[in-house]
């Protein structure tokens, strides 16, 4: 039997039940979940990856799956599998364009597509933004003066550049060719679309922001197609970059940059409404409803909305109310723990080998390790999180609404990324806590309560994972 520690195995297994390597049209990943977008469903073996040992579920996108491996093993299978396509593409001399996935709706084809262009971005968020966190704290406490503005430079160089990455990326998931995106995307951040003043508007350096140059990108890959069926061969190496350069670049300073600014300025606004008038209803909706969300993989599509208002506000506020769905799962396991584990030891292992994953706030372990399969507790784990939602909410409505510097992670590890506006870190935090302790106990009592019950005798099989154990 296959060692499922080794990612090298679990790659080769993997591949032929995607399709193998002809069937890849790209692969991406991130903290848990392996990402193939394939060009034809059909040859995918959902049920057969779903029993991989290893493979802790399956969410199927109609050609962009969903593979969730667990933290850490996503990375190094994905790493694993990309050398392996490369390898097999090399000795077939295979070289797939690459296209949309067939078979899907093209509404969630798109939001997944989308959402696939900011998942390789989320390290960068999470390093820089505890940079950041490490920069404030220095310079909140008056230590190593000289160092605060070095740490402050590190943390803010990706962060004025991000509409750039993000145009590359955007080109690279929808076929076209990556540079000429980020240079299309690289027109919000230049310095002279101030002096540009289109229609007799003034334009600021990183007006629109990461909304900005999804757009830009989006519409350079639409000239580059076209100019490749249009552009005689002779001319194309020519003429095809300067006009995917040429003409968005011009439709980005006469128009997307203002449209995406205002559309960045009514979601900074809507969202600020939405948690000063909505308050507790707001949150416990967010934190009910992000766990379902998670399971089915869109979370990410929530991806450029706390990008954007990063780049706005400095600070996500809806990142700590999502992050109570975590904290309900959290609650919930322990409940599983207490009220099934005597009858069921492989219940006790699964709990107690994820919970430390969970409280990170990395749920998928739990999700299809044990509350998922058992059915109820995935409901309690929801209202647990609404009610850590509703309390949060509740908090930012009578004061200032807490947020996070950088997106990624949740749980305890949000803590040093947390913002407090006019609050000291030391209150954001507190408060941050106190939804924890919320969504922690009302996930435990609800599970204890009602979500344990009719499956004490319901037949129970732990998943096994890379780690070689439960997930």
């Amino acid at each position: 039997m296959n060692d499922p520690q080794d990612p090298h195995r679990t790659a080769a297994a993997l591949l032929p039940l995607l399709g193998g390597a002809a069937n890849i049209a790209s692969l991406a990943h991130c903290m848990t979940r392996l990402r193939p977008v394939v060009h034809d469903p059909a040859l995918v073996r959902a049920d057969e990856l779903r029993a991989l040992p290893g493979v802790l579920g399956v969410v199927d996108g109609g050609g962009a799956y969903q593979v969730v491996l667990g933290p850490g093993t996503a990375a190094r299978t994905a790493a694993a599998l990309d050398r392996l396509v490369a390898d097999a593409r090399t000795a077939t001399e295979e070289r797939p364009e690459p296209g949309p996935a067939q078979g899907s709706p093209p509404g969630g084809r798109t939001l997944r597509r989308i959402a696939q262009v900011f998942v390789p971005l989320i390290p960068a968020l999470v390093g820089c933004g505890l940079v950041a966190a490490l920069a404030g704290t220095l310079g909140n406490l008056g230590w190593a003066p000289s160092l605060a503005p070095a740490l402050t430079a590190v943390s803010s160089g990706f962060m004025s550049l991000i509409a750039v990455f993000v145009g590359w990326q955007t080109a690279r998931e929808f076929g076209g060719t990556p540079v000429l995106g980020g240079a299309v995307a690289a027109v919000i951040v230049c310095p002279a679309v101030a002096r540009a003043h289109p229609f007799g508007t003034t334009l600021a350096p990183g007006q629109g922001g990461v909304l900005g140059a999804l757009a830009a990108a989006l519409l350079a890959v639409w000239v580059e197609r076209a100019c490749r069926r249009l552009v005689p061969r002779a001319l194309d190496a020519l003429l095809t970059p300067a006009l995917t350069v040429l003409l968005p670049g011009l439709a980005t300073v006469y128009g997307l940059m203002y449209a995406a600014g205002e559309l960045s300025l009514a979601l900074g606004h809507f969202t600020d409404r939405l948690l000063s008038g909505g308050g507790a209803a707001a949150g416990f909706v967010l934190g009910g409803l992000f766990l379902p969300m998670v399971m089915l993989g869109l979370h990410q599509a929530l991806i450029p909305v706390h990008a954007t208002l990063i780049a706005q506000q400095g600070q996500t506020t809806l990142l700590p109310l999502l992050a109570m769905a975590g904290a309900g799962q959290v609650g919930a396991a322990l409940a599983v723990y207490l009220r099934l584990a005597r009858d069921h030891p492989e219940i006790r292992r699964t709990v107690r080998s994820a919970l430390p994953a969970g409280l990170m706030g990395i749920g998928e372990p739990l999700v299809y390790g044990v509350s998922l399969p058992l059915g109820r507790p995935f409901v309690t784990a929801c209202v647990g999180g609404a009610f850590g939602g509703g309390f949060l909410g509740l908090l930012g409505q009578w004061g200032e609404p807490i947020g996070a510097r950088a997106i990624g992670p949740s749980g305890w590890a949000l803590f040093p990324l947390l913002s407090g506006g006019g609050q000291g870190p030391a209150q954001a935090m507190a408060v941050y806590g106190a939804g924890l302790l919320v969504g922690y106990a009302a996930g435990f009592a609800a599970t204890y309560a009602f979500g344990c019950r009719g499956v004490q005798g319901a037949p129970y099989r732990a998943p096994e994972t890379p780690e070689g154990g439960t997930p």
